[in-house]
């Protein structure tokens, strides 16, 4: 699932100024081992060495993570499509339709904040829910309740067999994360994968602020 571009790893012996004037090694690629622990709820952010067109400069949700492997929705992929294009009889909304992942991209998926209001609904963490009933969904959708301020949808998803993951953490592809509900459900513009990682402090800022085809700087 994960293509890196390599050339630009020579920066793994880029150095840092500290204190007193002292120069220390500092290995750009490494993530710390606290943010390399994956769980259901938490997300992948990737590095700004990925080339994959999926994943380059994305943020994915894991909805479910296990034995077996993982299941996520990359949330910063827009797709300029209505869901009423893609789906028969599907009532008009302004909701956002993100492209999840290069798994199965001929199904529809969808998370939202509706809880109890959308029986079938899965849990991933707080208030965030993934799925549930798609008749009463569309029911919502016409009633007003279900919006863009509750509810997104991915064409495919984003899959791990087991071990696959952990194997990638590894290789430091990805950083892992927590995020809030409101980053998730509203976060959704294209600078979300710099803020994210800003916030995260550290050399993190350097990977936000390093640029996207460093040959053309």
């Amino acid at each position: 699932m994960i293509l890196v571009t390599s050339c630009w790893k020579v920066l793994i012996n880029f150095v840092i100024k500290v204190k007193k004037g002292m120069i220390v090694p500092f290995d750009f690629f490494s993530v710390e081992k606290k943010d390399t622990i994956p769980g259901k709820g938490k997300v992948l952010i990737s590095e700004p060495f990925l080339r994959d067109e999926y994943f380059k400069r994305s943020i994915v949700l894991l909805a479910e993570y296990g034995n077996e492997g993982a299941l996520g929705f990359v949330l910063n992929k827009p797709v300029n499509m209505a869901v009423s294009k893609l789906v028969k009889d599907f009532p008009e909304a302004d909701i956002p339709v993100y492209l999840g992942g290069p798994v199965s991209t001929n199904t529809l998926h969808y998370i939202h904040t509706l809880g109890d209001l959308l029986p079938g609904s899965k849990s991933i963490f707080s208030e965030i829910y993934w799925g549930g009933d798609f008749e009463r969904l569309k029911k919502l959708i016409e009633q007003g309740v279900a919006t863009r301020n509750n509810l997104r949808f991915f064409i495919g998803y984003s899959g791990w067999d087991a071990g696959q993951l952990e194997r990638e953490l590894s290789e430091n592809s990805w950083v892992i994360a927590k995020l809030r509900v409101n980053q998730i459900m509203m976060g959704n513009d294209q600078e979300i994968w710099k803020k994210v990682l800003r916030d995260l402090g550290k050399k993190y800022k350097l990977w936000a602020d390093f640029p996207e085809n460093p040959g053309l700087n």
